[in-house]
């Protein structure tokens, strides 16, 4: 079982470290590193709250964005032919088009960039 808690959209895990008797978190679903501990849930929360706050903070001051973790919800326009076709595509595979639509966004995530697949070959 995982335990975690949230802060400002950005979830952390919560483990038990025996050896130290302490409280690890790391933040999850972003790529930058922000990992901290406590030895109580109180310091623990309030240590997350200020690594957040921190990462915001110097985020700001770097004149970067912060990365932010994923909703799982995308919104798209795109030109209804295509909607049409994803559709029909969604009901010959015989699933929804979100499911459909995230097959192809995980299947189309997977494959080498254009520049990636270029650097390669030089």
């Amino acid at each position: 079982m995982i335990n975690s808690m949230t802060y400002k959209g950005y979830t952390a895990s919560m483990v038990f470290d025996a050896e130290d008797k302490i409280i690890v978190g790391r933040v999850l679903d972003i790529d930058d590193i922000i990992s901290f501990h406590g030895e109580s849930v109180t310091e623990f929360e309030s240590n997350f709250r200020a690594a957040i706050e921190d990462y915001l903070a110097a985020s700001k001051e770097l004149g970067s964005a912060a990365e932010r973790p994923a909703s799982g919800k995308i919104m798209l326009r795109i030109a209804p032919e295509v909607h049409a076709a994803a559709l029909k595509a969604a009901a010959r595979s015989g699933t929804s088009l979100n499911k459909w639509a995230e097959g192809a966004l995980v299947q189309a995530t997977r494959k080498p960039s254009v520049r990636a697949a270029a650097r390669s070959e030089a």
